[in-house]
């Protein structure tokens, strides 16, 4: 479809990338991967026809379709959410008026005449065309993915200017779903979505009929949606079949490698550079000599290994030590007038623990951390705080409690007056604030930005009760991680909403799950949640010994778990298509016995054009079921 050959792009007098030859095919599954400021986004740019390239060639599929969602910017306004999405269909929907102006002339027409003749073969290729885009479910499909995408339904017939920033990109990337293109590029698709949200589209990736490129920060979305992995480092971009934990796997052996060659053949080229220095001078070695050097002329260079990544490792200051119980609740309830979040909660949190709040989007997970916090007070019960707890409190819009007249280097200092300029300069670039950007002023820094700068900052100086209300947001992996180690290594006492799966896993000691009005607690990880959520009970130390000496040996590859969302999201769906089919069955006979009372033609070809679309969409949802149900009953 897409070809690049030798191509390379400048920003400024800074190499982007070089060389490169990438050929992309239909249903390509690919996630571009890299440091900041390596030309991720440069990339899908070029890709989408909006930025150039300034070296060798970019060659396009005539007829190509493509789609491009970038991180952020775009605005809708003027028309309802649906109308919006619909909106993508403009070319069906003129289609289907000219088929029902062409059935209202039919009928002015005698049967035998050259224009009538003229106009069915007109409205027979309008109908199969339009019986092929799915034409006759387009509003179906609208709703399918708006839901999937998060909007409740009493949202759909808003207007689009209503809507948040992150929720404008939501509206975005349902209208490219739906416009369904050959290549679909999408920028950091999951920043603006809840786990549910991801969940769905990772399974509406899965069976994407096109090609997709997408940049992400998510771990587990890349390691379930792509099968080919473009790495951008050093100037370069390498390939690596397979999803994100191959990769790192594959660029570990890749670099050993290189590195293991490199050095074997310096230690060849300084032997033999060694000996023609060394008997350069004597005849009766000239002969040696000569082959030497034509030895040295010949060798193929192995390239020298890219130089390694720099990892930032940052000390955090440690807490002073709170009592036992950091905090309690006990009955509390929480509403805005009739709105009722919760009721009759109690919970108990401990010193160190690390305490993940889930739930879909609107449960109550962000009421729950300011209720914890005092930003909010409650409607009833009791809420303690325990001996010595210092508590503090970074919200989703933490960036509005910072200094706009004050810069970066400067407030950061102040917060650490003990550590080195090296070292906050350091942290600083961990956090996507590198070079100049650390003499900005607060005030010209977007929102996600200052986020970015409050969290770092407030790391440096911690309390022993943090309360984190999407700390994740805005970072790329690499500032994760640092987030991630040092909340691992951190003394206190954690609760943290993330929709980083990988995060909450990695950093999880206890999960509280919020909805229907209450919180359920699970211990574990979040992976341990996932598998008590599915009906399935974790494996204990005891039953693994007892079952080890009779069980035959297992192949690695088979005992990968399934997915428990995924599990869930199946049973969900073989559910709908029963009840989808159920009724696509009862207006088929309600069709065919119309079809059995002839009023016109025209009423007798509307009919028929329905039935039969109906029978596809019914023929089409049984497949999936049968699909679906021998997948159900193989786990």
């Amino acid at each position: 479809m897409i070809q690049f050959a030798g191509a390379g792009k400048r920003f400024g007098p800074r190499i982007l990338f070089e060389d490169l030859d990438w050929l992309v095919t239909p249903q390509d599954r690919v996630g571009i991967v890299g440091g900041n400021g390596t030309g991720k986004s440069t990339i899908l740019k070029i890709l989408a026809g909006l930025e150039s390239l300034d070296y060798g060639a970019l060659n396009k599929a005539k007829g190509l379709s493509i789609g491009y969602l970038p991180q952020e910017g775009l605005l809708l306004s003027g028309r309802t959410v649906f109308s919006e999405c619909l909106s993508v269909f403009d070319h069906l929907h003129a289609m289907e008026r000219e088929m029902e102006d062409i059935a209202h002339g039919l009928g002015e027409l005698r049967p035998a005449s050259p224009e009538y003749l003229q106009a069915s073969e007109r409205f027979h290729y309008l109908q199969t065309r339009f019986a092929t885009h799915d034409g006759y479910s387009l509003e179906s499909k609208v709703g399918t993915v708006l839901a999937g995408l998060g909007f409740p339904t009493h949202d759909w017939h808003r207007p689009t200017q209503e809507f948040s920033g992150g929720w404008q990109m939501r509206i975005a990337l349902a209208k490219l779903l739906l416009e369904c293109p050959d290549l679909l590029l999408l920028d950091e698709p999951t920043n603006h979505l809840d786990i549910e949200a991801r969940n769905w589209l990772e399974d509406y990736l899965t069976s994407y009929p096109g090609a997709f490129i997408l940049i992400s920060h998510d771990r587990y979305f890349l390691d379930v949606t792509v099968k080919k992995i473009v790495e951008v480092w050093n100037r370069r971009v390498h390939f690596y079949p397979g999803n994100y934990e191959k990769y790192l796997q594959q660029k570990t052996e890749r670099i050993e490698q290189i590195r293991s060659a490199w050095v074997n053949q310096q230690a060849k080229i300084e032997q033999l550079s060694a000996f023609i220095s060394r008997f350069r001078a004597q005849a009766t070695k000239a002969k040696q000599v000569q082959s030497r050097i034509k030895e040295l002329e010949r060798m193929e260079k192995v390239e020298a290994p890219p130089p390694e990544e720099k990892t930032i490792r940052f000390n955090f200051p440690q807490p002073r030590q709170s009592g036992r119980v950091v905090a309690e609740f006990k009955n509390v309830s929480k509403s805005y007038g009739g709105l009722h979040i919760f009721s009759g909660v109690q919970f108990t949190i401990e010193r160190g623990e690390r305490i993940a709040l889930v739930g879909h989007n609107g449960a109550g997970k962000s009421t729950l951390i300011k209720l914890l916090a005092g930003a909010e007070p409650l409607s009833a019960g009791h809420y303690q705080i325990g001996h010595n707890v210092l508590l503090e409190y970074f919200a989703q819009d933490q960036y509005k409690e910072l200094d706009p007249n004050s810069n970066l280097i400067d407030d950061i200092s102040a917060v650490a007056p003990k550590a080195s300029n090296t070292e906050l300069r350091n942290l600083l670039g961990c956090f996507l604030f590198s070079e100049d950007d650390v003499f900005k002023k607060m005030g010209v820094l977007s929102g996600g930005e200052r986020n970015r700068y409050a969290l770092a900052r407030l790391l440096l100086q911690p309390a022993n009760f943090l309360l984190l209300d999407e700390p994740t947001n805005h970072l790329d992996m690499r500032a994760k991680d640092v987030l991630l180690a040092a909340l691992q290594n951190y003394s206190g006492t954690v609760v943290f909403v993330s929709h980083d799966r990988y995060f909450m896993d990695k950093l999880a000691t206890r999960v509280f799950e919020i909805g229907s009005g209450e919180v359920k607690i699970y211990p574990g990880n979040y992976e341990d949640y996932l598998w008590r959520i599915s009906g399935q009970s974790l494996p204990t130390v005891e039953k693994m010994q007892q079952s080890a000496p009779e069980a035959a040996p297992v192949p690695q590859e088979s005992v990968k778990r399934v997915n428990p969302l995924k599990l869930q999201k199946m049973k969900e769906r073989l559910k709908q298509i029963e009840q989808e089919t159920g009724r696509l069955e009862s207006e088929i006979q309600t069709l065919e016995q119309d079809l059995g009372v002839f009023v016109n033609v025209e009423q007798s070809q509307r009919l028929t054009t329905l039935l039969e679309a109906k029978r596809q969409s019914n023929e089409k949802l049984m497949a999936e079921w049968e699909t679906l149900s021998v997948a159900l009953e193989s786990v």
